[in-house]
């Protein structure tokens, strides 16, 4: 493949039969306009997008592109290594999409907080998220910052009746475990679920969304097809998380909404499900995770 085609826009995939969402993008890290966006994701039946939050700047404007949109719905929060750069200014431990800053300690996590509580009281947010935890990227010494960030989270999406969206990396136990001794929100959703089968079977116990994105397609993914196929039709989502996580074949190109019908197809060969049965499944999965 040469340069120009790797760094090329995937083509468009054959439209889907039955219109789905994509319950996690990253909107604002994609070239082009938000118009441009939804209406190609809309030509190939596309017809819903979760805007997601990683920061405050980020998060006001998931909120302010929902409020202008119809077909956009947002969550707001800090991501996990959002909040160990807050409190220790430390790229490192954070390991963040934005640079470094000054350490600001536990009162600029507070505040941050605080304007993220003050954005999900909003009614086109859906969610709080991206929350949880990453220890693949945050050090010793910035977890303690992460779950307190992660606990604070939950408290924000219980008291305002939302969804809890879950960045769950090389952190399975502790996530769980936080769920519990929190008590998790009614909604929650795993996005781009990384666990294995059997913790799929311990989401599903708890009632737990299972979001699934295009590394499901990932030749060496065998462990997260083996969970999408236990997990529950009715727990199901699919997400992009675009610009990241292209699905194959069109792995290290830009991510979009538009190619959800390719990980969605992907996933009914791995569900044994008709492709209208599994985006019908989808469809109304998000739409009450989300609640619109």
């Amino acid at each position: 493949m040469s340069s120009s085609t790797k760094d090329a826009p995937p083509p468009l995939p054959e439209p889907l039969r039955v219109p789905v969402a994509d319950s996690h993008t990253h909107l604002d890290m994609q070239d082009g306009t938000v118009e441009e966006a939804l209406a190609k994701a809309a030509s190939v039946g596309v017809t819903t997008v979760v805007q997601v939050g990683c920061d405050v700047k980020g998060s006001r404007w998931a909120a302010e592109t929902a409020a202008a949109h119809e077909a956009v719905h947002a969550t707001v929060a800090l991501h996990p290594n959002e909040a160990p750069r807050i409190v220790l200014g430390d790229p490192g431990g954070g390991g963040s999409r934005q640079g470094a800053r000054e350490a600001g300690g536990d009162a600029a996590l507070d505040a941050a907080l605080a304007e993220i509580d003050a954005l999900a009281a909003l009614p086109h947010v859906r969610g709080v998220g991206e929350t949880g935890l990453d220890h693949f990227r945050t050090g010793p010494d910035g977890i303690a910052a992460q779950q307190r960030s992660f606990r604070a989270h939950i408290e924000i999406a219980k008291r305002h009746g939302k969804a809890l969206v879950i960045h769950d990396r090389e952190a399975h136990d502790d996530v769980l475990r936080i769920l519990r001794e929190e008590g998790a929100p009614d909604t929650v959703v795993f996005h781009c679920y990384s666990g294995d089968a059997e913790m799929a079977k311990t989401c599903a116990e708890a009632g737990y969304y299972m979001s699934f994105a295009g590394n499901v397609t990932f030749k060496n993914a065998q462990p997260l097809r083996d969970a999408l196929a236990v997990a529950p039709p009715e727990l199901v989502l699919v997400e992009t998380d675009a610009p990241f996580l292209t699905p194959a074949p069109y792995r290290g190109r830009p991510n979009a909404p538009y190619l959800i019908p390719v990980t969605l197809r992907a996933m009914a060969e791995v569900k044994g499900m008709p492709e209208d049965a599994l985006a019908t499944a989808v469809a109304a999965n998000t739409a009450r995770a989300f609640g619109y």
